[in-house]
């Protein structure tokens, strides 16, 4: 059986395990941290890094672009969770890289104040990492405003730019508080994956450990 190592609340570790779950892809889920159990990962992972996924015969795939594109070759081109081709393929792979920079930009700002000490803590960075999360999450809810409320972000079927949005969004609105306010039909959108029960289960609220 194929083994997903990493821990839930990472935007890119969700949005793996819910792709496989709606593939019908079973896996055994190693609920590592890249901080305690960064030995233990960097068995398969020399980056340290998660999501990685280990294959059934032993071979591993790192980061979760690559892991998704593995799944989408597996299941075939008619259950793919990308659109194969054309205008829709691209502008899901718009979304994906807007919703993947808005999750970097989150953990820029969670580590600089995790590992990084005060005094040595420049805000100038964090407040541009801020802005750039804030300007993609603006764009990400003027996008969702042409939408007709009752559709998915692309076609008339949940795409991985659904996925990927609706994770790196919740990832940023519970690690930093985001005021869901600002970006209404972005979190209206978000708010239907969500309420699916496999969001429901392949979900890990994001903890920050007080000062």
């Amino acid at each position: 059986m194929n083994i997903l190592i990493g821990m839930f609340d990472s935007p890119f570790v969700r949005r793996v395990a819910v792709s496989m779950k709606l593939l019908d892809m079973p896996f055994e889920h190693r609920n590592w941290s890249v901080g305690k159990d960064q030995a233990d990962i960097r068995r398969y992972n020399p980056l340290g890094r998660v999501p990685t996924l280990v294959l059934g015969d032993g071979e591993t795939l790192i980061e979760s672009s690559s892991i998704l594109d593995f799944l989408d070759e597996t299941v075939g081109a008619e259950r793919a969770l990308l659109p194969r081709s054309g205008a829709e393929r691209r502008l899901a792979l718009k979304l994906m890289a807007i919703a993947s920079g808005i999750a970097d930009k989150g953990v820029s700002q969670l580590y600089e104040g995790a590992f990084r000490p005060a005094e040595k803590r420049h805000e100038p960075w964090v407040e541009r990492c801020r802005s750039q999360m804030d300007e993609g999450l603006a764009e990400l809810d003027r996008y969702a405003t042409t939408l007709d409320g009752n559709g998915w972000l692309i076609g008339t079927r949940m795409t991985q730019a659904d996925i990927t949005v609706a994770c790196a969004t919740t990832f940023v609105h519970e690690a930093l508080s985001l005021d869901a306010t600002r970006y209404p039909s972005l979190m209206r959108q978000v708010a239907r994956c969500e309420e699916l029960p496999v969001f429901r289960e392949i979900h890990l609220p994001f903890f920050t450990p007080q000062s």
